[in-house]
Protein backbone atom coordinates (compact mmCIF):
# COMPACT_ATOMS: atom_id res chain seq x y z
CA UNK A 1 0.00 0.00 0.00
CA UNK A 2 1.79 3.33 -0.62
CA UNK A 3 1.76 6.16 1.49
CA UNK A 4 0.13 8.81 -0.53
CA UNK A 5 -3.33 7.33 -0.20
CA UNK A 6 -6.34 9.94 -0.95
CA UNK A 7 -8.73 10.16 2.25
CA UNK A 8 -12.59 11.62 2.95
CA UNK A 9 -12.65 14.46 0.52
CA UNK A 10 -9.62 14.08 -1.40
CA UNK A 11 -11.30 11.45 -2.97
CA UNK A 12 -12.88 12.72 -6.82
CA UNK A 13 -14.55 9.46 -8.29
CA UNK A 14 -18.43 9.70 -7.93
CA UNK A 15 -19.14 6.14 -7.24
CA UNK A 16 -17.00 4.07 -5.27
CA UNK A 17 -17.12 0.60 -4.28
CA UNK A 18 -17.34 0.35 0.09
CA UNK A 19 -16.05 -1.68 2.63
CA UNK A 20 -17.08 -1.45 6.29
CA UNK A 21 -14.79 -1.26 9.43
CA UNK A 22 -15.19 -4.55 10.10
CA UNK A 23 -14.33 -5.81 6.49
CA UNK A 24 -17.80 -6.64 4.98
CA UNK A 25 -18.50 -5.39 1.71
CA UNK A 26 -21.07 -3.13 1.24
CA UNK A 27 -21.25 -2.44 -2.89
CA UNK A 28 -21.08 0.37 -4.84
CA UNK A 29 -22.28 3.58 -3.63
CA UNK A 30 -21.90 7.22 -3.99
CA UNK A 31 -19.44 9.16 -2.90
CA UNK A 32 -21.59 11.52 -0.15
CA UNK A 33 -23.03 8.34 1.04
CA UNK A 34 -19.46 6.37 2.17
CA UNK A 35 -18.17 10.35 3.71
CA UNK A 36 -21.60 9.83 5.63
CA UNK A 37 -21.10 6.63 6.39
CA UNK A 38 -17.59 7.05 7.47
CA UNK A 39 -18.81 10.14 9.40
CA UNK A 40 -21.21 8.34 11.31
CA UNK A 41 -18.92 5.51 12.44
CA UNK A 42 -16.32 8.42 13.43
CA UNK A 43 -13.77 7.35 10.91
CA UNK A 44 -11.90 7.77 7.66
CA UNK A 45 -13.22 7.31 4.34
CA UNK A 46 -9.71 5.97 2.45
CA UNK A 47 -9.14 4.71 -1.21
CA UNK A 48 -7.18 1.67 -1.08
CA UNK A 49 -6.88 0.50 -4.43
CA UNK A 50 -7.49 3.39 -6.64
CA UNK A 51 -6.75 2.20 -10.05
CA UNK A 52 -9.80 -0.24 -9.49
CA UNK A 53 -12.87 0.56 -11.60
CA UNK A 54 -14.87 1.80 -9.40
CA UNK A 55 -12.14 2.57 -6.88
CA UNK A 56 -12.07 0.86 -3.69
CA UNK A 57 -12.70 2.40 0.06
CA UNK A 58 -12.70 1.35 3.29
CA UNK A 59 -13.72 3.04 6.20
CA UNK A 60 -11.04 3.26 8.94
CA UNK A 61 -9.12 4.70 11.15
CA UNK A 62 -6.30 6.46 9.44
CA UNK A 63 -4.33 7.61 12.34
CA UNK A 64 -3.94 4.13 13.74
CA UNK A 65 -3.47 2.66 9.86
CA UNK A 66 -0.27 4.63 9.21
CA UNK A 67 1.32 3.54 12.84
CA UNK A 68 0.69 0.37 12.28
CA UNK A 69 2.23 1.07 8.44
CA UNK A 70 4.94 2.45 9.97
CA UNK A 71 5.60 -0.13 12.21
CA UNK A 72 5.46 -2.49 9.49
CA UNK A 73 8.06 -1.39 7.55
CA UNK A 74 10.38 -0.37 10.77
CA UNK A 75 9.79 -4.26 11.33
CA UNK A 76 10.85 -5.18 7.63
CA UNK A 77 13.66 -3.15 8.06
CA UNK A 78 15.58 -4.53 10.81
CA UNK A 79 15.44 -8.27 9.41
CA UNK A 80 17.51 -6.63 6.41
CA UNK A 81 21.54 -6.78 6.99
CA UNK A 82 23.37 -3.78 5.27
CA UNK A 83 26.54 -5.41 3.49
CA UNK A 84 29.17 -2.96 3.91
CA UNK A 85 32.94 -3.21 2.55
CA UNK A 86 35.31 -3.20 5.26
CA UNK A 87 38.92 -2.39 4.01
CA UNK A 88 42.14 -4.26 5.02
CA UNK A 89 45.36 -2.37 4.23
CA UNK A 90 48.70 -4.05 4.18
CA UNK A 91 52.26 -3.48 1.90
CA UNK A 92 54.27 -5.51 -0.08
CA UNK A 93 57.27 -5.89 2.71
CA UNK A 94 54.64 -6.89 5.69
CA UNK A 95 55.92 -8.79 8.65
CA UNK A 96 54.63 -12.70 9.20
CA UNK A 97 53.01 -11.58 12.30
CA UNK A 98 51.13 -8.41 11.22
CA UNK A 99 49.96 -10.53 8.05
CA UNK A 100 48.31 -13.28 10.61
CA UNK A 101 46.86 -9.87 12.47
CA UNK A 102 45.55 -8.54 9.28
CA UNK A 103 44.04 -11.85 8.10
CA UNK A 104 42.59 -12.28 11.77
CA UNK A 105 40.94 -8.75 11.26
CA UNK A 106 39.88 -9.51 7.78
CA UNK A 107 38.30 -13.12 9.07
CA UNK A 108 36.24 -11.47 11.44
CA UNK A 109 34.64 -8.71 9.02
CA UNK A 110 33.50 -11.60 6.64
CA UNK A 111 32.15 -14.25 9.71
CA UNK A 112 29.55 -10.97 9.98
CA UNK A 113 28.63 -10.86 6.92
CA UNK A 114 30.38 -7.68 5.13
CA UNK A 115 32.90 -7.86 1.75
CA UNK A 116 36.55 -7.47 3.00
CA UNK A 117 38.50 -5.08 0.41
CA UNK A 118 41.99 -6.27 0.44
CA UNK A 119 44.62 -2.87 -0.80
CA UNK A 120 48.29 -3.04 -1.34
CA UNK A 121 50.02 -0.44 -1.28
CA UNK A 122 53.33 0.48 -3.42
CA UNK A 123 55.44 3.29 -2.10
CA UNK A 124 58.58 4.94 -4.17
CA UNK A 125 60.55 1.44 -5.41
CA UNK A 126 58.16 -0.66 -4.49
CA UNK A 127 56.31 -0.22 -8.14
CA UNK A 128 58.98 -2.14 -9.46
CA UNK A 129 58.20 -5.12 -7.43
CA UNK A 130 53.92 -5.22 -7.59
CA UNK A 131 54.91 -9.49 -8.08
CA UNK A 132 56.19 -9.52 -3.89
CA UNK A 133 52.38 -7.05 -3.71
CA UNK A 134 50.28 -10.18 -5.29
CA UNK A 135 52.15 -12.91 -3.82
CA UNK A 136 50.78 -10.90 -0.17
CA UNK A 137 47.97 -10.63 -1.18
CA UNK A 138 47.61 -13.98 -2.99
CA UNK A 139 48.74 -15.63 -0.02
CA UNK A 140 45.87 -13.70 2.21
CA UNK A 141 43.44 -14.47 -0.12
CA UNK A 142 44.41 -18.30 0.19
CA UNK A 143 44.11 -18.04 3.91
CA UNK A 144 40.57 -16.86 4.03
CA UNK A 145 39.32 -18.66 0.98
CA UNK A 146 37.64 -21.47 3.50
CA UNK A 147 34.89 -18.69 4.14
CA UNK A 148 35.69 -15.62 1.41
CA UNK A 149 36.37 -15.56 -2.30
CA UNK A 150 36.93 -13.05 -4.60
CA UNK A 151 34.39 -11.25 -6.70
CA UNK A 152 36.84 -10.38 -9.41
CA UNK A 153 41.02 -10.50 -9.73
CA UNK A 154 43.12 -8.89 -8.54
CA UNK A 155 43.72 -5.37 -10.11
CA UNK A 156 46.28 -2.15 -10.45
CA UNK A 157 44.72 1.59 -9.23
CA UNK A 158 47.54 3.49 -9.71
CA UNK A 159 50.03 2.79 -6.50
CA UNK A 160 47.38 0.56 -4.91
CA UNK A 161 46.61 -3.73 -5.56
CA UNK A 162 43.02 -4.61 -4.78
CA UNK A 163 41.17 -7.03 -4.72
CA UNK A 164 37.60 -7.65 -3.06
CA UNK A 165 36.59 -10.60 -1.12
CA UNK A 166 32.80 -11.57 -0.56
CA UNK A 167 31.74 -13.92 2.05
CA UNK A 168 31.30 -17.51 0.30
CA UNK A 169 27.84 -19.26 0.31
CA UNK A 170 28.54 -22.49 2.46
CA UNK A 171 29.20 -25.52 0.34
CA UNK A 172 26.95 -28.73 0.94
CA UNK A 173 29.11 -31.64 1.67
CA UNK A 174 29.07 -34.78 -0.23
CA UNK A 175 28.09 -37.89 1.01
Amino acid sequence: MESNLRINRQIRAPKVRLISAQGEQIGIVSIQDALRSAEDSKLDLVEIAPNATPPVCKIIDYGKFRYDQTKKEKESKKSQHQIKVKEVKIKPNIDVHDMQTKTRRAREFITKGNKVKISCMFRGREMVHTDIGRKVVQKMCEELEDIAAPESPMKMFGRFLTVVLAPATPKKKKE
